[in-house]
């Protein structure tokens, strides 16, 4: 794992994204290694060696976990209130990132009350066991990803953390989810995957899981169905788009902004 030095401002300024459930990426960690199916086709690997050749002073050694401790101040600029998804090139629980990062990481969004913050992983058991040492401000939401039945432990490993939120991302759905449970889970993402090499994603699944929330009362929210053309297999689901997000922690982020 690689701590990178300070570079030029401009590799940290605003990253407006274009991920459907959020408004901005910020990268304090780049870097990542496959762990289960879902990340065959890693989206943030491809762009990490596109962004290397490019010539990108953060992307110099590629996919190769790398903490940015110059990138920690960005949520401090934005003056608004923001969605942020952390970490969308890498996983803030990989074993490669020290604890002492985590928890300044932690520190930024502890003090910027004002945005929500969105932390997903693939590894809950490392945020389990570091849970007690957690500072889990009420605009910290804490996310797995879960892409088959063969991952869904990941889901009663979320359930034991203190976060106020807790959010599923199925994504990319490559099977159905017969035995997911939703108890104690406040939003649910389900999106297929994209690119040239996209593994199909079945509606009756998708369904199946849309039925769940509604009948349980967990806010659904439908990404997209993927594939070679993203924009054009669209993001409709019987005709309509669903868009639903769990209550803010309003009041108390600007009670404490």
């Amino acid at each position: 794992m690689a701590t990178r030095h300070p570079g030029p401002l401009r590799y940290y300024r605003m990253a407006i994204s274009r991920i459907e459930w959020t408004e901005m990426s910020w990268n304090p960690v780049t870097g990542c290694s496959k762990l289960s199916a879902g990340c065959k086709n890693c989206y943030a690997e491809v762009l990490a060696k596109r962004l290397c050749s490019m010539g990108s002073e953060k992307y110099v050694n590629g996919f190769e976990v790398a903490t940015h401790p110059e990138a920690l101040p960005v949520p401090f600029k934005w003056k608004t209130p923001r969605m942020v998804f952390v970490n969308s090139m890498s996983d803030l629980f990989h074993d490669a990132v020290p604890l002492s990062f985590i928890l300044e990481v932690f520190k930024v969004m502890n003090q910027c009350r004002r945005h929500q913050f969105q932390v997903l992983t693939k590894r809950p058991k490392r945020l389990v066991s570091l849970d007690q040492v957690l500072p889990w401000s009420a605009n910290i939401w804490m996310g797995v990803s879960v892409e088959n039945e063969e991952v869904l432990g990941r889901v009663d490993w979320l359930r034991k953390c203190s976060a106020k939120v807790k959010f599923l991302s199925l994504e990319p759905l490559l099977g159905p989810l017969n035995h997911l449970s939703l108890a104690h889970i406040d939003w649910v993402i389900v999106g297929g995957e994209s690119g040239s090499r996209a593994r199909p994603t079945r509606e009756e699944w998708v369904l199946e899981i849309r039925n769940k929330c509604a009948d349980t009362g967990v806010p659904f929210f439908f990404k997209q169905w993927g594939g070679a053309n993203r924009k054009k297999a669209g993001r409709l689901l019987c005709g309509r788009t669903y868009e639903q997000m769990p209550p803010f922690a309003a009041e108390e982020s600007l009670l404490l902004a």
